[in-house]
């Protein structure tokens, strides 16, 4: 498998932003993994499309042979309870081709993050030793300088079985930013970047970068000529969606004013804004930041029935932004 031509890495926000990259891979042969969080599909369902593992690898891998499933930050605490992981991992190992060891926002002590990794690895590849990783995490959840991520991948390749080990295709590389209010936040730091691409050259790891969403095409194509393997993109496709919805409904305050609610009855907005944010004040804002957190609720479908079909109008703001 040439994980290479894999450059863009992007989240299954709905069942309208999945159905527009299937069709985008299948009819221009482009290569994308899709990439769940435990919260978005999940073994017993998610927010999107309320799939489970199982149907959304099938429905998915039925449609496109252009496309790999990974799991994005899989392991302990990642779900929507703090748990140890391993029933996700389990059903994981059934479907996915690829599986982001993630603990460190439950075990952000270097020792304790570097042994729950090892130990989910370990039983990743006792159910499926076909399965390929990914290791590290991002910014925003436990930051890395570059020697102690040379240590972290150091240390894996010491501790487990070469076999294993070599199992292991992608480090998650920091830049410096992060994202938040919609924003991409931070500075972007090229020596870093750079630095940190450098030792998953060594180590044979392709490298990829969390956190993509709201970055320039430039940007993008700037880290690519500095060696970057692939980028991840989530936030920002949901975000898409939601302004299609928006603009449809902007002149029905009553769809309008339901939306906000459901919106801001989620409360799934307050991960994503500082302390200082308003909703009254940004209901714009507070749509576009968490829509698609609502678009399989009973009472959002309400509003889809008003304002009909919207997969065109999806597939063509989905189709520009790759292209």
């Amino acid at each position: 498998m040439n994980l290479k031509k894999y450059k863009l890495c992007l989240g299954p926000m709905s069942k309208n932003i999945v159905d527009s990259i299937i069709d985008y891979c299948n009819f221009n042969d482009e290569y994308i993994i899709l990439i769940p969080s435990r919260r978005q599909i999940e073994f017993n369902g998610g927010y999107s499309n309320n799939w489970t593992t199982k149907d959304f690898s099938e429905y998915v891998k039925q449609k496109s042979k252009n496309i790999l499933l990974e799991r994005d930050h899989g392991g302990p605490g990642q779900g929507l309870i703090d748990d140890d992981g391993l029933e996700s991992l389990k059903e994981d190992c059934k479907y996915f081709d690829i599986i982001h060891i993630d603990p460190w926002k439950k075990y952000p002590k270097y020792e304790d993050g570097l042994n729950k990794t090892i130990e989910c690895i370990n039983y990743c590849y006792n159910l499926n030793k076909n399965i390929f990783f990914e290791v590290g995490t991002e910014e925003s959840i436990r930051k890395f300088d570059v020697d102690e991520l040379e240590r972290f991948v150091c240390d894996l390749q010491k501790q487990l079985n070469p076999k294993i080990f070599n199992n292991i295709k992608y480090l998650v590389i920091q830049c410096g930013t992060s994202l938040c209010e919609g924003n991409n936040t931070g500075q972007f730091n090229h020596k870093r970047l750079s630095d940190m691409i450098n030792i998953s050259k060594k180590y044979n790891l392709l490298s990829k970068e969390h956190n993509g969403d709201w970055v320039s095409k430039n940007i993008i194509k700037e880290k690519y000529k500095l060696g970057l393997n692939s980028i991840n993109i989530a936030p920002e496709l949901g975000e898409l969606e939601s302004k299609v919805i928006l603009d449809l409904i902007k002149d029905d305050n009553l769809l309008f004013v339901k939306m906000y609610n459901l919106c801001l009855n989620s409360n799934k907005w307050k991960k994503w804004v500082n302390d200082d944010f308003i909703p009254n004040n940004n209901k714009e804002k507070l749509i576009l930041i968490c829509g698609h957190y609502i678009f399989s609720k009973d009472d959002f479908k309400e509003i889809i029935d008003k304002i009909g079909n919207i997969y065109n109008d999806v597939y063509k703001k989905i189709n520009f932004f790759l292209k």
